[in-house]
């Protein structure tokens, strides 16, 4: 498969947009994230604007993989809520 059909068939199959919840943690020197919904998928960056990139990256590339492979996206089940206590 092309490079050029594979973003095609991507593109097609998140037509309705798909949204993951991303966690976002600070270490001691940097900045860690992933997306409970996308088992494995994690990114690590110096700031928060690195690594909200580098998860962003990861998702796209662990999405093309799956379509690449045939397989389907992940459902977005995830959900925050803040508890006041």
């Amino acid at each position: 498969m092309t490079k050029e059909c594979l973003h095609s068939r991507i593109k097609g199959m998140m037509a309705d947009m798909y949204r993951y919840l991303v966690i976002f943690e600070k270490a001691d020197d940097n900045y860690s994230a992933y997306s409970p919904d996308i088992p494995g998928c994690i990114a690590t960056g110096s700031t928060r604007d690195e690594v909200e990139k580098n998860i962003k990256e990861a998702i796209n590339f662990h999405i093309e993989g799956l379509v690449k492979d045939g397989l389907p996206l992940p459902e977005p089940a995830s959900f925050t809520e803040y508890i006041e206590v």
